[in-house]
């Protein structure tokens, strides 16, 4: 199927549905975990281990599947990795034991990178120098699906039981496949690769990193998922053992600032066409910097919960037009490889999010200030990346040619 003349808009829903299955099989069987662990015969750390293996098999995924897919077509790895994605989510259902279970995980991350990581590379090649703005409405879109997929999985538990959870995903991703075969627009690369198989792989990558443009905007991606799973990881700490609010409540909370994210992609979306990716990346700064300045403050002279909560939600709206924006500046840079830059971008989101937690657990004093700190600390390092560019006045990828 090529793509059709109307708007590419009509793809972004598809898009962020493919996208969504990440979210899905991370969050929804958290609330399983400790009767996995009863049934399954096992210790609940081995159950909690198996969400490090899919996000290392996640981030392998896009590694070895980004090139392949630019080089010979992202229809076979979407189709594939849907197929083996949805088809092992019905065998989590059944698995006997918990090494099996973590096996299948393993797989079922794979499968999962392959699918995700064509997704992008889409995206650039329909809406070429607008893909901020594409990028932006399918990352507003896929917001839901972490926000309601602990909720779905409790659900769940509370009627069935846990294999339910991933019937229930697999029943999305093959619903998701059947929409995928009919209307995703395949787009056939620009040249086909001959070569063998490794030397494609590492010629994409040697692309990609040669371009030094995109440096400081890999960089800037990697700092802000740094400052999102410091959030994450410290927020519930901070939230409720500090600050003492119920898991009620807690709640609300959490769900406020996912709506925060989906507010800076809306703001993004419907401004990025006019001022263009870099200066809405460089606005946004601004805002980052004096809610992260203004959280610090707040913890440093603990201060009430309103300014806690207030800071946190207006540095997550800038913090999320930064991450788009540098996403899709990257990716405009390469037409012929945006699946190997997809790639890269992923596993540096996902080792950001790894060191994360170590840095605050190596940290850690029984307060906020780390968490405080470490985000200040981000923040303003995103600052003075976009000055010393500015600065020197160093090339920029919005500049170049598409």
């Amino acid at each position: 199927m090529q793509p059709s003349s109307t708007s590419p808009l009509r793809y972004l829903p598809l898009f962020a549905a493919i996208f969504a299955i990440t979210p899905l099989a991370i969050d929804m069987y958290l609330p399983a975990m400790p009767q996995m662990a009863i049934d399954l015969n096992s210790d609940i750390t081995e159950i909690q281990f198996s969400l490090s293996i899919f996000l290392a098999g996640y981030a392998l995924g896009m590694l070895c599947f980004g090139p392949m897919a630019d080089h010979y077509g992202r229809k076979f790895f979407l189709l594939a990795g849907l197929s083996g994605f949805t088809a092992i989510n019905f065998a989590l259902a059944y698995v006997p034991n918990v090494e099996t279970f973590i096996v299948l995980r393993f797989v079922q991350a794979l499968c999962g990178g392959a699918a995700t990581v064509t997704v992008p590379g889409t995206i650039r090649d329909l809406f070429g120098r607008n893909t901020a703005k594409g990028m932006a409405y399918v990352s507003m879109a896929m917001m839901v699906a972490p926000m309601l997929a602990p909720s779905l999985g409790s659900v769940l538990l509370y009627f069935f039981n846990w294999p339910s959870i991933f019937i229930a995903i697999g029943t999305y991703a093959l619903f998701i496949l059947v929409m995928t075969i009919r209307y995703f627009p395949f787009i056939a690369p620009a040249k086909k690769s001959t070569g063998n198989l490794l030397r494609a792989v590492v010629n994409s990558y040697a692309v990609v990193f040669a371009k030094r443009v995109c440096y400081p905007f890999l960089t800037t991606t990697m700092l802000t998922t740094l400052t999102f799973f410091t959030y994450i990881t410290s927020v519930s700490f901070v939230y409720i053992s500090l600050y003492g609010i119920s898991e009620q409540t807690f709640g609300i909370l959490f769900g406020a600032n996912v709506i925060a994210l989906m507010l800076g992609n809306f703001i993004n979306a419907r401004l990025v066409a006019k001022w263009g990716p870099l200066t809405m990346l460089r606005g946004a700064l601004f805002g980052a910097l004096c809610s992260a300045a203004a959280l610090f403050w707040s913890i440093y002279n603990e201060l009430s919960l309103f300014w806690v909560v207030s800071s946190i939600l207006l540095m997550m709206l800038h913090l999320m037009i930064i991450s788009t924006n540098s996403d899709a500046l990257v990716l405009m840079s390469f037409p012929h490889q945006s699946g190997t830059a997809t790639a890269v971008i992923g596993t540096l989101k996902f080792g950001a999010g790894a060191f994360s937690g170590l840095l605050l657990s190596w940290l850690y004093d029984g307060t906020a200030l780390p968490f405080a700190t470490v985000i200040i600390i981000c923040v303003t390092s995103l600052v003075v990346i976009q000055l010393l560019v500015w600065l020197l006045r160093l090339p920029t990828p919005s500049l170049e040619t598409l």
